[in-house]
């Protein structure tokens, strides 16, 4: 096979914007309910609609839910903190989720499907979300966002009934707990007896500071006697899960790390008091080490580990960058990692022996992959475009030195493409990439969009900057009161290290986030000449306004990671990119969805106006009826091209590809 001697950047590639939504999903919500599988497959070209599909036993797999009315399609999905997450629950056929249109709560048994797709709630301003199902008491425990009155919406713990009471009368609804700014993760122990659930209040966000509660329940299934098993400064809370005996298992990062937790002492004994568990409960440290078990709760019902049975968890958890699954015996945390060839994601659940999760690899797309009997094997992939082996760029480690002598980390991805070669002594154009959050990670699994870049001839330098979770709190909390300032100064340091080591053209250096990683891109460009090119998906420009209209997850958010709460501080307009646009000279493409409740749009357009006005080179694509994050085929589709086009454009790169944006000032 001949290979065409060409400039990087000009590579023609398969993948292309159809490799991210034609022939590609996004997998989310991976349960079990016996031998069935059951998970959620966001749908590109439906405009995203979250669908709930099943995997029988016997291998059978559709899509398991029917029309709503009998007119319309569910789409499964919640609004609570704007992130949602787990939006349905199974069990033993019975199945509860939130329908993204309505809002409203609705079920279905499998095993009668005649009687249809039955209303739990009205038709109201409040939104629910992660469910647990507790069917010997006929209700379904929840999490309820109340948006009704014209302050904050109020949080809490609700029981909604089972027999569909509450769908004629909100009074049917049981409220279980309040009072807190915030509550989550209800879960019921295996004798139905007790509740273990987690709050947290302003300022904090969940991975600050939160509490682990637990309470009997009395018949009707409300709050007897409660007990607060963790409320420490600086310590937050994940994830609590019953054992099958009766145990509770939490993680939390009272030693820095998000470890494993085993509370004992909740089991009844014959002619005790009921609630006699509340002075005998006993705590200790599972795994201690220096290894996550769990990552921030962003978005409601994480599940990083499951019962495999009475002996043992299954587990994920990450230590060095690198995430991995294996189980840990629950009576003396001894671990054993399995050899699966797979990363978890961070979705692990398990039934009779076997163990089902979300992963992916230095070669292959998010997956859902079981393993059984000591076989693993692929049950649905995200993409049915895999990108050709001899195409994949796999993520190299990279640790390098900071300016101020501390450390950041990231995954370098060198252009390949087995069809073309550069020209004798010609180097990649960079992509550094920031990831959203910030409190999140990047990890190194196979990323079609990264592979996007590199099999085109560009590379890519992905950023755990400092204030990046999966490296513990210390790390993570490097970046409080100093956000707009180290994150920078990690991408701007990173770039330059690939400069020094002679990777990269320093003529050619691009830096693109998305959310609070184009916040970080924008102020880069202001800080720094190396940047030549930039983009911003929806990302912050005006800090002072983003803060007046946050939603109230994130309320306080900004103010612990500038180190303010008083907008009127001048740190408000050091930090906020919209100050700065007389320092950025790079060209820059902004891009955002006109229904954004995180960021408004009206940053994009103000910050592209403030550009265009200063005579720099920029670009604004607005997106109708999108919001925090793209859903629509076209609009992925052409975002996608865009920026491809931007960059050709503005290092001028010859190609004969259409022009998807106008850039002012060019």
């Amino acid at each position: 096979m001949s290979v065409t001697v060409a400039p990087h950047g000009i590579w023609k590639s398969p993948i292309t914007g159809d490799s991210f939504t034609a022939r590609s999903v996004t997998l989310s919500q991976v349960r079990v309910d016996g031998p069935d599988t059951y998970w959620v497959e966001g749908h590109p070209l439906e405009g995203g609609r979250g669908t709930l599909l099943r995997r029988r036993g016997t291998g059978e797999t559709g899509e398991v839910l029917p029309l709503i009315d009998g007119v319309r399609l569910p789409d499964i999905g919640t609004r609570v903190h704007e992130y949602g997450g787990k939006a349905y629950a199974v069990h033993h056929g019975v199945i509860v989720f939130s329908d993204r249109t309505d809002g409203r709560v609705y079920a279905y048994d499998t095993s009668d499907p005649r009687r249809g797709v039955r209303p739990l709630t009205t038709l109201s301003k409040v939104r629910y979300g992660d469910f647990w199902i507790a069917d010997v008491r006929g209700l379904v425990y929840a999490v309820a966002e109340d948006h009704s009155g014209d302050g904050e919406p109020v949080n809490s713990i609700v029981a909604i009934p089972l027999d569909g009471s509450a769908a004629r009368n909100d009074d049917a609804i049981i409220t279980v707990f309040g009072g807190t700014d915030f509550a989550q993760a209800p879960m019921v122990s295996p004798d139905g007896t007790k509740l273990a659930w987690i709050s947290w209040d302003h300022p904090n966000m969940p991975w600050t500071r939160s509490q682990l509660r637990v309470a009997s329940l009395t018949f009707e299934g409300t709050i007897d006697r409660e007990v607060v098993l963790v409320d420490r400064p600086g310590v937050c809370v994940y994830e609590p899960r019953w054992t099958l005996d009766g145990d509770l298992i939490h993680v939390d990062d009272s030693s820095s790390w998000a470890n494993l937790y085993r509370t004992q002492g909740f089991v009844w004994h014959e002619d005790e008091d009921p609630n006699a568990w509340t002075t005998r409960l006993r705590t200790r440290a599972l795994h201690p080490g220096h290894r996550a078990f769990s990552h921030p709760h962003w978005q409601l019902g994480l599940h990083s580990y499951d019962n495999y049975d009475n002996d043992y968890l299954v587990c994920s958890w990450v230590e060095n960058q690198i995430w991995h699954i294996g189980t840990v015996r629950i009576d003396n945390g001894m671990a054993e990692e399995w050899a699966t060839g797979w990363w978890p994601i961070g979705n692990v659940a398990a039934a009779d022996g076997r163990v089902v999760f979300l992963a992916d690899s230095a070669t292959h797309t998010p997956a859902i992959i079981e393993v059984s009997r000591g076989k693993t094997k692929i049950l649905r992939p995200s993409s049915e475009a895999q990108v050709p082996t001899a195409l994949v760029s796999t993520a190299q480690m990279l640790t390098w030195k900071t300016s101020d002598g501390e450390e950041s980390h990231g995954f370098y991805y060198a252009p390949v493409n087995p069809d073309y070669c550069a020209p004798d002594g010609e180097l990649p154009p960079l992509i550094v990439n920031v990831h959203g959050g910030p409190t999140s990670a990047t990890r190194p699994g196979l990323s079609v969009p990264f592979q996007y870049w590199t099999s085109r001839g560009f590379a890519v330098l992905d950023v755990n900057f400092r204030g990046s979770t999966s490296f513990g709190r210390a790390y993570r909390e490097k970046l409080n009161g100093q956000w707009g300032v180290m994150d920078v100064q990690d991408c701007i340091d990173g770039a330059q290290y690939l400069i020094d080591q002679g990777y990269v053209d320093p003529r050619r250096i691009a830096i693109r986030g998305s959310s609070s990683g184009g916040f970080t891109a924008l102020n880069a460009l202001a800080s720094s000449p190396i940047f030549t090119a930039g983009a911003s998906f929806y990302g912050i420009a005006d800090l002072a306004k983003l803060a007046q209209s946050a939603h109230k997850f994130e309320s306080h958010y900004d103010q612990l990671l500038i180190g303010s709460d008083d907008l009127s501080e001048p740190v408000w307009t050091q930090r906020s990119p919209i100050n700065k646009v007389k320092r950025i000279h790079a060209p820059l493409l902004l891009l955002h969805g006109s229904d954004d409740p995180v960021v408004p749009a009206c940053q994009a357009a103000e910050m592209y106006e403030a550009l265009r006005a200063s005579g720099s080179a920029v670009a604004l694509k607005l997106y109708q009826g999108e919001g925090h994050g793209f859903r629509s085929a076209v609009n992925i589709k052409d975002a996608w091209q865009s920026e491809l086009s931007f960059y050709r454009t503005v290092w001028g790169i010859a190609t004969d590809a259409p022009i998807h944006v106008e850039i002012a000032n060019l």
